[in-house]
């Protein structure tokens, strides 16, 4: 089962700056405040390759690459609930990558994710969040959303 994935995206009514400065840092998910009800950070920062989180008190991940001038994020999966655990899935790799729509100025997000191998069902517990968790960042961008635009 190997070159296995889940990829979603979606577009959000800001820049890509205002979704990536939103994103960037790994230790703040406040703007997924409906889903993630417990981030404990583990590292002095949350910009550095190496910080960890546990999220939600099961998803432990950690922080692979930052990079401003792609705003793209890449983190590690390093233990979690029932399909994501140690036990069921290796290498399990996200990249978020927020990119500038160019006619209306707002943000296009691709959140996609790969692993070597795993005993099934990552596909079908991933695709969910990952979808709930775009939704929560268009959100939070709408003029009547907690940003506040």
């Amino acid at each position: 089962m190997s070159g296995m994935g889940c990829y979603n995206s979606c577009v959000v009514s800001a820049s890509a700056d205002e979704v990536w400065r939103a994103l960037r840092d790994f230790h703040d998910m406040s703007w997924a405040s409906a889903s993630v009800h417990s981030l404990e950070p583990i590292g002095s920062s949350g910009d550095r390759v190496g910080a960890r989180r546990v999220v939600n008190g099961r998803m432990h991940e950690t922080l692979l690459a930052l990079n401003d001038v792609d705003r793209v994020v890449k983190y590690r999966i390093d233990d979690g609930p029932e399909a994501l655990s140690k036990n069921n899935v290796t290498g399990y790799v996200a990249k978020v990558v927020v990119s500038p729509v160019t006619d209306t100025g707002f943000a296009f997000v691709e959140w996609s994710s790969s692993w070597q191998d795993a005993g099934g069902g990552v596909k079908a517990f991933c695709d969910p969040i990952y979808r709930r968790l775009l939704a929560q960042l268009q959100h939070y961008f709408e003029p009547t959303g907690p940003s506040g635009r």
